[in-house]
């Protein structure tokens, strides 16, 4: 399954077809195998309220979401073999392309609309 993202308060698109990974296996595997994020895209934990980029080869920005889809904190250009810690705020998380917080400006307290898109079969 995939997601659409839009930032509702700055009417910017975060993401415009990021996998969720809403299984035990999803979350743990994230995007790890993977040698960088398309831009547009990204993957949408949940549940989660941290994150770490262990055996990752590229850096990445996350989201904190609340239950609503509100942004409770994020952190930009997280670098591989980072961890971030747990904001207990957050329901869900975004792992994104590099510098995509700065460009779409979202800031904590925006509201993120999150639309399930379904996807071709072959994934």
């Amino acid at each position: 399954m995939r997601a659409e993202i839009r930032n509702y308060t700055k009417g910017t698109l975060v993401a415009a077809s990021a996998r969720i990974a809403d299984s035990f296996v999803g979350r743990l595997v994230g995007l790890l195998g993977h040698t960088a994020v398309q831009s547009g895209g990204g993957m949408w934990l949940v549940p989660s309220n941290s994150i770490h980029t262990i055996g990752m080869l590229f850096a990445i920005d996350v989201v904190m979401l609340s239950e609503n889809g509100r942004v409770v904190g994020f952190r930009e250009r997280v670098r591989p073999f980072s961890i971030v810690w747990p904001i207990f705020r957050a329901r869900s998380v975004l792992e994104l392309p590099a510098n995509t917080v700065s460009a779409t400006r979202t800031e904590v307290g925006d509201l993120l609309q999150i639309e399930i898109v379904r996807a071709p079969e072959s994934e």
